[in-house]
């Protein structure tokens, strides 16, 4: 069954939706009658994700995406644009967040979350700012975390990457007038994130603290909706949504 339409259907374009947050933010706006690109690398995880959303009776495609790649994001965005002929939203969505001690000097895996989490979301804005300047509109949202509001052990490039986010997205905010930017920075959320790399002993401890704390996908998806639904001239700049137990 799907939520009731909004006034003015959107097209919205996720990075990283194949799973989490993104994954369950293309489920609630789809639902919500706007008309979704959804971008990742796993195509056959977006592929599933398309399915399930048109047996709903949403509105999603779906193109392969490397966001460390400037081309592949512009790929995304130009497939996008040839669908539907203009982009309202970009959800800037992918990221890692392999932990670790610094002294363990993980070197690449600090590159990557660099790639990933920063220069990704630097290469999405990069890709639609000129469509939505020349539209007079637009709407931006970047993730980033609580990991943009303080540091923890283990997690330093991570929170270094969170806060770089959180400053260009105020720069940004203040740079334009016609164009919403709005940061969402969630705590702990189910997902994938503490799947992938790190130390074992970092990623373990912080899976502990998820498994008793984290917070559904679906409400970082129904904070971003939110924003999304205020009037053109409302800007809704920063929400954090964390469990209520999260110190």
């Amino acid at each position: 069954m799907l939520a009731s339409t909004p006034s003015e259907k959107k097209v919205v374009l996720i990075t990283g939706a194949s799973s989490g947050i993104g994954e369950a933010t293309a489920h609630h706006l789809a639902a919500a009658g706007h008309q979704v690109m959804a971008g990742a690398r796993r195509t056959d995880r977006l592929a599933e994700l398309a399915e399930d959303v048109r047996a709903a009776g949403g509105v999603l495609d779906h193109h392969a995406l490397d966001v460390t790649r400037r081309d592949s994001v512009e790929s995304f965005v130009g497939a996008a644009l040839d669908r539907y002929g203009r982009i309202d939203v970009l959800v800037n969505n992918a990221g890692v967040m392999p932990l670790s001690p610094m002294a363990d000097l993980r070197v690449d895996e600090w590159d990557r979350m660099i790639d990933v989490n920063l220069r990704g979301t630097l290469h999405g804005i990069a890709a639609v700012l000129p469509r939505m300047r020349e539209q007079g509109a637009g709407h931006i949202v970047n993730i980033a975390s609580v990991a943009g509001h303080r540091v923890d052990p283990t997690a330093a490039v991570y929170c270094a990457t969170k806060h770089a986010v959180r400053a260009l997205s105020e720069g940004l905010r203040q740079e334009t007038r016609d164009i919403r930017v709005t940061l969402i920075s969630p705590g702990f959320t189910q997902s994938e994130l503490l799947d992938h790399g790190g130390a074992p002993e970092a990623q373990a401890a912080a899976r502990t603290a998820a498994q008793h704390l984290a917070i559904p996908a679906t409400a970082v998806a129904e904070a971003i909706g939110f924003a999304l639904d205020q009037p053109a001239a409302v800007d809704v700049n920063e929400i954090v949504v964390r469990p209520t137990a999260q110190n």
